[in-house]
């Protein structure tokens, strides 16, 4: 616009008279344009000015909103839809404060910059922005307007003290409600506004206030800006918001904007805090009454000369930095989040063929998310509408009116409670928005009239179903009821805080109340009485939560209790099964039966569902009906155990199992491991930590053992805990630390393939999988039944790789003093020691050998067939020894029962020849028995034995 007219800074706090004084500037002109900070506020003083002017020549453009008549001289609109270039001879923008917010300020501070007006500009706001205005403005003139009232803090004061024709301010929708709701049982009903409000439920909530039909007002911070009501009081229940980004303090600057509406006109006000709000500090509580605050000392900024080129451009033309010392870069806003989003997506990529396209993209990135859901499904609404947009043409195309309607038409709804209607509000004004541009649209004046029509009657249906809520002139039962206190109320905070007359007396817990303890005997009666009467509707609102929420807002504790959220609603007691435990309520009597068994109906069915969930491979095994015989004890076995079955303890079942038999477990994914029978899916954390919960509430134990941290492959081995608590843990216990259970069992397949007699040395892999240092695998090894010996040698590097060698490189010859052999024969430093240990299998004795006799050197090797020193002969027909028993080493032959192999002697000796002298060779052919026991008695023939009949052949041939 020209930058000729004059231009007015109109500085000052709240209650001044600013924006009525520039409306009466406006219309001293021929045209003007006004922009302001809420559509609320600009519907207001839309109407402000048609009923001086009429409509025919008032416009009110916001983004949902567009209403232009043909002979429009006074634009009404807010800030970003001002229209810049119509050349009007009055411009005014309202609360230019606004310039430091970091969501909307770039905004605003264009708006500072560029927009001007042919005659007289006007800028309306707070003081704290002088200093800036002057050094971004040439030529500004100032103008400053004091209070018209005075505005004095009064303290903390109780909702149910609370003065009438005040508004109580919070900063969540779930604050104000719950607010709302406690001012209608006291005082007997509150209007409710909010910034989500459309501007037509708004107008009638604030009608209820304003003809005295409620005497008290439930409204977030945007009465803050602009909106003239007859309020005395403002009482904060909060000092801290959530900005978008995070959860802050409010500044002293915001907190009086707010107050600021108490006392309007020549009327004093006063302000304070309600609930849990602290009192305002000093400093603070002076700087909102003398209006004295930090001045402002950057405004934030975007590029506005944006470049179309391509998409890589207008995003560098967006972030493009600013030098000006009064200006900071605005931080990424939805716009040119979505931008970005949109134009990584390759279908969206290949349509940017022209700069056109590239500007209706960015046009289409503009539309804000009114429904408030993820980037995600914003821009994928986004890339639709663009879609559509794009057309055959270079942006030439619609939005299909068919796609249209049925969007609008699943809108069009006027049933549910606040909560529905409230999301079909917001989503409808994205529908509006999309009406409201030029050219999306086929029918450009069907359409705005048409989502015009459905967002009236949502707005009219959410007027009632606020003042059905919120407004109730009957006294509350509990109020007629108790005695002396006549106001007497209880609520329920969102911390599970029971407040009777702003008081704290207890808390809810779940379905429990837990009363304070500090009252006295008379007055706990009376107040356990209004608090109860008070909570038996919450009881049943609540067990209705409870018994409608998802089974991922409760879990179960490490000792057996059952939580919902941060609430214990229950405990699991001991049920007919293992894998079937049962369930007991945490609910007051008070609260009656039928909440109580709706809690714990929901309770079994959680936990039920949960044992399904994480045990579904024991559930399958237990219930596989083609297991049969051996087989089918042995899943039993593994079922009782909860998945988990140290092999020491089912030896003999294990041999007893055939191939078949083993193949069917298998496919339910049992593994026969070496230390351990378990099923590797509940070795995870989840699947651990119940089924230590079931372990512990059917063996009674009245302190359950706690699953360790996940992803931990050892941990520390207890001496105080026993060994079985270990295993339920998914653990196997070996010398100082105890190792888990499937990594045990991929060591044991690397040791297998060591010669555990010969002696051997830790691989890598071995070191890998443990997560141990060689000392600690030492210790580990000695606790899986291995002698360790430590050994130290020189460390040997790895030969460093020779330089390379230019063959066309000239050679220098060695000279002449120099001597090679002599280099050579330096003697080198002492080579760095290593340690290491040598691992042998050294089982623990079966029992104790007696002392033998002596013996000659040779014995009677010849005579006994060269058997080996130790009693162990050779297989029969195989020639080759036999291992120790147990030794990792060697893979026994299936069925054949440990601790005796064929072949195998049992005096432990050798039997010893003549003293000092050769054995007697003249006996080799003699029989000859060294046993020191009776023969054994012959057993009888197995007749089921397929060598039954060779066998009854034996000693008859």
């Amino acid at each position: 616009m020209n930058l000729t007219g004059r231009v007015t800074a109109v500085l000052g706090p709240t209650n001044t008279g600013k924006t009525h004084f520039a409306i009466e500037r406006m219309l001293g002109h021929r045209t003007g344009v006004i922009g302001l900070p809420l559509r609320l506020l600009a519907r207001e003083v839309y109407d402000r000015i048609v009923a001086q002017r009429g409509p025919s020549v008032v416009a009110l453009v916001t983004g949902e909103e567009r209403i232009v008549p043909e002979r429009t001289q006074y634009w009404v609109c807010t800030v970003e839809a001002m229209p810049l270039e119509i050349g009007a001879d009055f411009v005014a923008i309202d609360e230019i404060q606004m310039c430091a917010d970091p969501e909307r300020g770039h905004v605003f501070t264009d708006r500072l910059l560029r927009a001007r007006g042919l005659v007289e500009t006007l800028f309306m706001g707070a003081e704290t922005m002088r200093q800036v205005i002057a050094h971004l403005v040439p030529g500004v003139t100032f103008l400053k307007r004091d209070r018209f009232s005075e505005l004095t803090y009064t303290g903390s004061k109780k909702i149910s003290r609370m003065p009438p024709r005040s508004a109580i301010v919070g900063f969540s929708v779930e604050n104000v409600y719950a607010i709302a709701e406690l001012i209608r049982r006291q005082k007997g009903g509150c209007a409710v506004v909010m910034g989500a409000l459309s501007p037509r439920t708004r107008n009638a909530q604030v009608e209820l206030y304003q003809n005295g039909e409620v005497d008290y007002l439930v409204a977030t911070d945007a009465i803050g800006m602009g909106l003239n009501l007859d309020i005395k009081h403002v009482a904060f229940s909060a000092t801290a918001k959530f900005d978008g980004r995070r959860m802050r303090q409010l500044y002293p600057q915001e907190l009086a904007q707010i107050a600021g509406r108490a006392g309007r006109h020549t009327e004093n006000g006063t302000f304070g805090v309600t609930g849990e709000a602290r009192p305002f500090d000093e400093d603070i509580v002076e700087a909102i009454e003398e209006h004295r605050f930090t001045p402002v000392r950057k405004l934030q900024w975007r590029n506005s000369a944006l470049e179309f080129g391509t998409v890589e451009k207008l995003i560098r033309s967006l972030e493009h930095p600013t030098d000006n010392e009064w200006l900071s870069r605005a931080r990424d806003a939805d716009d040119v989040v979505a931008l970005k989003a949109m134009a990584d997506l390759p279908e969206v990529r290949e349509k940017l063929i022209a700069p056109r396209r590239v500007q209706l993209l960015w046009d289409v990135c503009r539309i804000p998310d009114f429904r408030g859901t993820s980037l995600t499904d914003h821009v994928t609404l986004l890339t639709r509408i663009y879609e559509f947009l794009v057309g055959r043409g270079l942006g030439g195309g619609r939005v299909p009116s068919d796609w249209m309607a049925k969007a609008v038409q699943r809108i069009d709804k006027t049933d549910g409670d606040i909560d529905a209607i409230s999301k079909r509000l917001a989503y409808i004004r994205t529908w509006t928005y999309v009406a409201q541009r030029k050219g999306w649209v086929d029918d450009e004046t069907h359409w705005r009239e048409e989502t015009r029509a459905v967002e009236d009657r949502l707005s009219d249906a959410l007027h009632a179903r606020l003042t059905q809520r919120f407004v109730d002139r009957r006294t509350s039962v509990l109020l007629r009821r108790l005695k002396q206190k006549e106001t007497l109320v209880a609520e329920v905070n969102d911390k599970g805080e029971v407040m009777v007359e702003g008081e704290f007396v207890g808390r809810l817990d779940g379905f429990r109340f837990q009363q304070d303890a500090s009252s006295s005997t008379d007055e706990a009666k009376v107040v356990r009485q209004a608090a109860i009467q008070a909570l038996r509707p919450e009881f049943h609102l609540r067990a209705d939560r409870f018994y409608n929420a998802p089974d991922t807002e409760m879990d179960f504790t490490e000792q057996g209790g059952l939580m919902w959220g941060s609430s214990a609603v229950g405990k699991l007691v001991k049920g007919a099964d293992i894998m079937r435990p049962s369930v007991e309520a945490f609910v007051d009597d008070e609260a009656g039966e039928e909440v109580a068994e709706k809690v714990r109906r929901r309770l079994q069915h959680f936990i039920d569902r949960k044992v399904a969930a994480l045990f579904e491979p024991l559930t399958a095994l237990n219930k596989d009906e083609t297991l049969q015989g051996l087989a089918r004890g042995f899943a039993f076995r593994l079922v009782e155990a909860l998945g988990v079955l140290p092999r020491d303890g089912v030896a003999a079942e294990v041999k007893e199992l055939d191939q078949d038999a083993r193949g069917a477990l298998r496919k339910h994914g049992v593994r026969f491991g070496q230390y351990t029978i378990f099923l590797p899916l509940l070795l995870k954390p989840a699947p651990t930590r119940l089924r230590l919960v079931l372990w512990s509430l059917w063996n009674g134990l009245s302190e359950f053992p706690e699953s360790p941290p996940p992803g931990l492959v050892t941990i520390p081995n207890v001496p105080d805990v026993e060994k079985q608590h270990y295993t339920l843990a998914g653990y196997h216990p070996a010398g100082v630390r105890a190792i888990r259970i499937d990594m045990l069992e991929r060591l044991a397949d690397l040791l297998r393939q060591k010669d555990a007699r010969a002696g051997f040395e830790a691989v890598p892999d071995m070191l890998s999988i443990t997560g141990m240092t060689l000392e600690q695998f030492s210790d580990l090894m000695q606790g899986l039944g291995y002698r360790a010996e430590k050994g130290e040698r020189a460390k040997v590097k790895a030969a460093p790789e020779p330089a390379p060698v230019d063959p066309n490189a000239p050679q220098n010859p060695i000279p002449e003093e120099v001597s090679v052999l002599a280099e050579a024969a330096e003697p080198d430093a002492a080579p760095e020691q290593e340690v290491f240990y040598t691992f042998t299998w050294a089982p623990k004795p079966r029992f104790q050998r007696p002392e033998r006799a002596p013996r000659g050197p040779q014995g009677d090797r010849k005579e006994r067939g060269d058997r080996p020193a130790g009693g162990n002969r050779s297989n029969e027909g195989r020639g080759e020894r036999r291992k120790p028993e147990g030794q990792p080493g060697e893979a026994k032959p299936e069925g054949r029962p440990e601790g005796r192999g064929e072949g195998r002697r049992n005096d432990g000796g050798k039997p010893q020849g003549k003293k000092g002298g050769k054995p007697d060779r003249a006996k080799d052919n003699k029989a000859r028995n060294f046993e020191a026991r009776p023969p054994r008695p012959e057993k009888p023939i197995d007749p089921d034995n397929p060598f039954a009949a060779l066998m009854a052949l034996k000693g008859k041939v």
